[in-house]
């Protein structure tokens, strides 16, 4: 790359075509309807939100008294079970579990059968997704299984789609004009309870009383997003990366597999289910247990559309917690502790655009995150989780399906917003979370009695802007950056090549200091495969001569956001601090239209 004095040669007036005005997008009316609750974009995280009213239509019962929810589903002989452990000792006495009575239904899945003493394998989640796919055979629905390749050890990733369409594929879903609803579990491979309940709500759309549903909303189910962490009982996948730190990155085969259902079938939702860690850190540091049955939080990350917070508060996570508590299940925040045990310090869901729940929040798709209290338990009140996982989930697909004509305005309208901001304004390249002080209710572990305690308070619901610049117009990459574009297709941003040597107004950047470190999140340090490149840098502003053969992505997309995310260098989940672009050269800003020929590249295959 070469920067010339920007008095040196003038630039052509001509405008890519591609780029669209960079005229603001103006605001729309939110959608609201006599029966919504209005809040604030920003919540405040001073004290624990109350419950919301019920919505005027509740989600439909998913099943009765025990025996409720029944799936014939005969598991193939000789099948593996994943691996869990056997009944371990409870890591508390009766007063603390008889807090979490098991609930009125009983759900059977292959994992929750009678005498079980392990969850679903991954062959009994296939058997069970493509026994749904054949049994829809000619009837109302369209319930098709999705191959999504492979995971690090060869065990087949696979989703279910279900749908009123008359096909599963991608571009039937997205001209059908409703709105599709991702529903992804066990990306970390200790947290079994989503995968189960999963395999209940698949049955329930496909041939229960979920089914209805399916005439205002599509849905893509995921119940295992890391079978070689199930199976062995582990966090991390098979090569020990934290997969659910891996969506901007893409370096595990299992998050490139939620990249391209995110990609081709662009869900209005995703809801990103797991579990969370009872007794641990939290008894170390606190000397109490955890109580609540669900934790929920969405997308609180940096440059997202003003109106991703209320959609996702208003229409989904007050719902949720409504049916939790008509159900008599109690849900917070979602939060966490550091690994430190002097570290006393409570932190909500991380800010970094690095978890799915970040990452599809960049997408524009309304990001939620669900937690039940199950990592460290065994298979210890594994019914009343499971119970927690349906009724949320089942919560958020009739939200889905109530608000089914405004989620589609407000992903048009976030769409044209990230496109309309190129070259304008300015935007956050690091942010992180404010710091407050509230009472966290934990349980005592001898008398389980509710706790309250005092803590220190990271929000992420109120982020402080750590680095800004301003919002270039797109940004040049070299020709040898070639795995920088491919991560970049992968993710389903538009990349454009130099058809013909050229120049354009950029700014390079400029090393001023450096140091070798490492990822890291509230929790600590990211189960990742190498150390980064944290760079401080200075922006030089000139004339950028752009070679043939070498590439433009432009800020008049969608996934301009991600786009940032990515390519700014001087934050730990860039693709320079990852090694993914191997050189501050290799990749400028480009802060004027660019006047070079372009040729959009061809799609990227997995």
């Amino acid at each position: 790359m070469k920067l010339r004095p920007i008095a040196l040669r003038a630039l052509a007036p001509a405008a890519l075509a591609l780029l669209t005005a960079c005229g603001s997008t103006q605001l729309p009316p939110w959608p609201d309807r006599p029966t919504a609750r209005t809040a604030p974009a920003v919540v405040n995280m001073g004290s624990a939100a109350a419950p919301a009213a019920a919505p005027t239509t509740s989600p439909p019962a998913i099943g009765s008294p025990a025996p409720a929810v029944v799936v014939e589903a005969v598991p193939p002989p000789g099948a593996a079970s994943a691996a869990a452990p056997a009944v371990p000792p409870a890591p508390y006495g009766p007063e603390v579990a008889a807090r979490f009575p098991d609930p009125a239904i009983v759900y059977n899945t292959p994992g929750l059968a009678a005498g079980r003493d392990q969850f679903s394998s991954n062959g009994e989640i296939s058997t069970w997704l493509r026994d749904l796919a054949a049994a829809s055979a000619g009837g109302r629905s369209r319930v098709g299984l999705l191959g999504l390749g492979a995971s690090q050890s060869g065990t087949p990733l696979e989703a279910l789609v279900l749908t009123r369409a008359a096909s599963t594929d991608p571009a039937t879903l997205l001209a059908s004009g409703k709105p599709t609803v991702l529903l992804v579990g066990q990306q970390h491979g200790d947290e079994p309870a989503p995968a189960e309940a999963l395999l209940v709500l698949a049955r329930e759309l496909a041939q229960g009383r979920l089914e209805p549903l399916l005439d205002r909303i599509n849905v893509v189910l995921l119940p295992r997003a890391n079978p070689d962490g199930a199976a062995a009982g582990k966090r991390v996948t098979a090569s020990g990366i934290d997969m659910n730190r891996d969506h901007l990155l893409l370096r595990t085969p299992e998050a490139r597999a939620l990249a391209r259902l995110q990609r081709d079938y662009q869900p209005a939702v995703t809801v990103d289910a797991h579990e969370y860690t009872v007794v641990g850190r939290f008894l170390e540091k606190y000397g109490a247990i955890q109580k609540f049955d669900a934790l929920l939080q969405y997308a609180t990350t940096a440059n997202l559309s003003e109106f991703m917070p209320r959609a996702s508060e208003e229409w989904f996570r007050r719902p949720m917690a409504a049916a939790l508590n008509r159900e008599g299940l109690t849900s917070e925040w979602y939060y966490t502790t550091s690994t430190d045990p002097n570290d006393l310090r409570i932190s909500m869901g991380g800010t970094q655009p690095d978890t799915g729940r970040n990452v599809y929040g960049l997408r524009n798709s309304v990001s939620l995150l669900l937690e039940t209290r199950g990592v460290g338990i065994g298979r210890l009140h594994i019914q009343r989780r499971v119970h927690t996982q349906v009724v949320a989930l089942s919560s958020v697909l009739q939200s889905a399906s109530q608000r089914a004509d405004d989620l589609g305005k407000v992903r048009s309208y976030m769409d044209r917003e990230a496109a309309g901001n190129a070259c304008r304004g300015e935007m956050v390249t690091s942010a992180g979370p404010t710091p407050q002080r509230r009472a966290l209710v934990m349980l005592d572990p001898a008398t389980g009695a509710d706790r309250p305690i005092d803590v220190d308070w990271n929000s992420a619901l109120e982020l402080r802007p750590l680095k800004t610049r301003s919002r270039p117009c797109g940004y040049w990459l070299a020709a040898a950056a070639t795995q920088a574009v491919e991560r970049l297709q992968q993710l389903g941003v538009q990349v454009m090549r130099v058809a013909e040597p050229g120049a354009v107004l950029g700014e390079s950047y400029r090393e001023t200091a450096r140091a070798s470190g490492e990822r890291s999140d509230v929790r600590g340090s990211i189960a990742d495969a190498a150390p980064i490149v944290q760079v401080e840098v200075a922006l030089s502003r000139g004339v950028l001569d752009t070679p043939m053969g070498s590439y433009y992505v432009p800020l008049s997309q969608p996934l301009a956001n991600l786009v940032v995310a990515a390519l700014e260098p001087d934050t730990q989940n860039s693709y320079f601090a990852n090694r993914v672009v191997d050189a501050l050269q290799s990749q400028a800003r480009v802060v004027g239209e660019p006047t070079m020929r372009l040729e959009p590249l061809p799609a990227g295959g997995f």
